[in-house]
């Protein structure tokens, strides 16, 4: 099981992201305060998860958590400030949702900007390792995979239902074969070799 938290004297808010590789759509943040008595054996980094088990265990955290919030940042945003900066703007969106006050935030990754002069510790993995973060990493990918699969039907060529706007190949081909739709982020460019092996 994961570790329950950082630091155990002041009240923790883990945050992660989801979505910062995809060609298309919003990159997700949230964040989670969880009661310092929570366990699941199961919870982990939301990519070590099955759908289901995802599906599951984001009744538990939004049922159980002290506090809990999910942010996304749009793809125009993203191009404007680029998907680092986005990221980051989308967790600190979640934290300034939270009702419930909070003393010290981890984060997934090694790159993070102070918050309200709150300390912070970054932890690489650290959706692999803290409760909070895990839990997090899980209410920030099942929000977007459902955002991308809403917004599949509007354009089914590209795949999104399967792909959630990763670049896998067959998202590749149609972003070559027809081009950008509103919800693409057009800083991410294909690359000319890419180009030329699909064409």
């Amino acid at each position: 099981m994961l570790l329950p938290f950082y630091q155990n004297k002041l009240i923790e808010a883990g945050c992660d992201e989801a979505g910062r590789g995809c060609l298309a759509g919003p990159v997700f943040a949230a964040a989670v305060i969880l009661p310092k008595d929570f366990k699941n054996e199961v919870l982990n980094d939301s990519k070590k998860l099955s759908r289901k088990q995802r599906e599951e265990l984001r009744i538990i955290i939004e049922r159980e958590a002290i506090d809990f919030a999910v942010m996304s940042i749009n793809n125009n945003k993203i191009d404007e400030i680029n998907i680092l900066n986005a990221s980051i703007l989308a967790m600190h969106e979640a934290l300034s949702k939270l009702k419930r006050k909070f003393q010290f935030i981890i984060v997934d990754g090694n790159r993070f900007k102070p918050f309200k002069k709150i300390p912070h510790q970054t932890i690489v993995k650290g959706d692999g390792k803290y409760l909070s973060i895990a839990a997090a990493s899980v209410l920030a990918k099942t929000y977007r995979d459902e955002f991308m699969e809403q917004h599949h039907h509007q354009f089914p060529i590209y795949d999104w239902l399967n792909n959630k706007g990763y670049g896998v190949v067959k998202h590749r081909k149609a972003i070559i074969e027809f081009g950008h739709t509103r919800l693409h982020r057009k800083s991410f460019v294909l690359k000319e070799m890419e180009i030329n092996l699909f064409t």
